[in-house]
C-alpha cells in the first residue's frame, strides 16, 4: 500500500538549460493532485445530451517554508516572472524495473501563500496543467533523495553528532 511519505514533488524552470537537474520540494507535508472533467449537457427535444468535456488536471502542495529551497525558488520564480514549471510527481517505492513510477506535466502556477502562525511557516500552492499530465518513469533516483529527511539504525557509539540539517538533493534528468 502506498503512503503519503513515498509520493515527492519535482519542480524545474522552464528555462533550464539541457541536462539540468530537477528539484525536489523540501519539508513537503501534503500534496494533491486531482483531475476533473467540464461535462457537456445539453437539452433537445428528443431528451437530454451528456457527453464529456475539457479535463482540468491539478497539484497543490504544502511544505514548510525554508530560506533557499531549490524547489520553492523555482515555484516563486514561475509565479512571479508568468513562466511555466515543469512537474513531476514521483513515487519513490521503486517499481519492478528500478525506476520510478511519476506524472509529469507543464504547468502554470495559479497561486503561492506562505502563512505563519505559532509554529513553522507554510509554503503552499497550486499549480495548473497544461494540456494533461503523461505517466512514465525516471531512473533510479539518488539515495541522497531516497533518504532525504531520514536515517538509518546506528549502534550506540557509532557516529557523533546531532541529526544533520539536510537540503534537498537536486535529481539528474
Amino acid at each position: 500500500m502506498q503512503q503519503g511519505k513515498d509520493v515527492i514533488l519535482m519542480f524545474q524552470s522552464t528555462d533550464a538549460a539541457l541536462a539540468t537537474a530537477g528539484y525536489v520540494l523540501g519539508h513537503l507535508t501534503d500534496s494533491n493532485y486531482s483531475i476533473g472533467n467540464d461535462i457537456v449537457d445539453e437539452k433537445t427535444k428528443f431528451g437530454r445530451i451528456v457527453g464529456y468535456g475539457q479535463n482540468s488536471e491539478a497539484f497543490e502542495f504544502t511544505a514548510y517554508a525554508e530560506k533557499g529551497d531549490p524547489g520553492q525558488k523555482a515555484v516563486l520564480d514561475a509565479i512571479r516572472n508568468k513562466k511555466q514549471i515543469k512537474v513531476w510527481e514521483v513515487d519513490l517505492i521503486p517499481n519492478e524495473n528500478g525506476t520510478h513510477d511519476s506524472l509529469f506535466a507543464y504547468a502554470i502556477v495559479e497561486s503561492v501563500e506562505k502563512s505563519a502562525a505559532e509554529g513553522f511557516v507554510e509554503f503552499s500552492g497550486t499549480v495548473q496543467v497544461i494540456g494533461r499530465t503523461v505517466e512514465g518513469t525516471i531512473p533510479a533516483l539518488p539515495s541522497e533523495v531516497i533518504a532525504f529527511a531520514t536515517y538509518g539504525f546506528e549502534a550506540p557509539g557509532e557516529t557523533t553528532g546531532e541529526f544533520p540539517e539536510q537540503t534537498p538533493a537536486p535529481v539528474a534528468p
